[in-house]
């Protein structure tokens, strides 16, 4: 009788069958890691202030802007025209659900004109910008479009809206990510606005 030898008869003897396990094994393992890792950022990320986050462009000069005109809203304007008093940047998009959260009281500060206000509109058209302003009301003293978002990303945002405070100089004071609330503008922002104009008016 003629014994048929199989190869896969000898791979128990070699072993070969037992290398298998072990790789499926790796291979399962590695996505599980690669999850946990991304859930530990994700958590790390969610447990930050993200009313406070640092940036480093504070007391370091406003980047370069180089944004588009919105329809029936005028030009936009440049790092220059910031320069030569305190005035606040906030970003904002037609998009942001958040952006609706904080505008009553941005209309709230342009009305008061207590200190100058301008708006970025981020990541969307100037068109859905203008409309957006059109609906809800404008309180910005200029606009401007940023619909690639590349002016955005040299102040260093992450989400809108966000809102930087510069001096007279041109340079972030600070920074705050998220919507503005009441409490937040009068116990806070406002009395650094009113800190950095005082120092710029001669003492009488």
């Amino acid at each position: 009788m003629v014994n048929h030898f199989r190869r896969d008869d000898a791979l128990p003897a070699l072993g070969l069958h037992g290398r298998k396990a072990p790789m499926k094994r790796l291979l399962l393992i590695i996505p599980l890691g690669l999850f946990v890792i991304v859930a530990l950022f994700a958590v790390r990320g969610l447990s930050l202030d993200q009313q406070n986050l640092p940036s480093v462009l504070i007391d370091k000069p406003a980047p370069d802007l180089e944004l588009a005109d919105m329809p029936g809203l005028g030009n936009a304007f440049t790092t220059e025209e910031l320069k030569g008093q305190v005035t606040l940047v906030n970003i904002f998009g037609s998009w942001c659900p958040s952006c609706r959260l904080e505008h009553s009281l941005l209309m709230q500060i342009g009305a008061e004109d207590e200190v100058p206000l301008y708006g970025i509109n981020w990541i969307d058209t100037p068109e859905r910008g203008a409309d957006w302003l059109a609906q809800w009301g404008n309180p910005y003293d200029k606009v401007g479009n940023d619909a690639a978002g590349r002016n955005i990303i040299q102040f260093g945002v992450t989400a809108a809206p966000e809102t930087f405070l510069i001096d007279q100089e041109g340079r972030i004071r600070y920074r705050h990510a998220g919507p503005l609330t009441p409490d937040f503008w009068e116990k806070t922002l406002r009395p650094m606005v009113l800190e950095l104009q005082k120092r710029d008016r001669p003492e009488s």
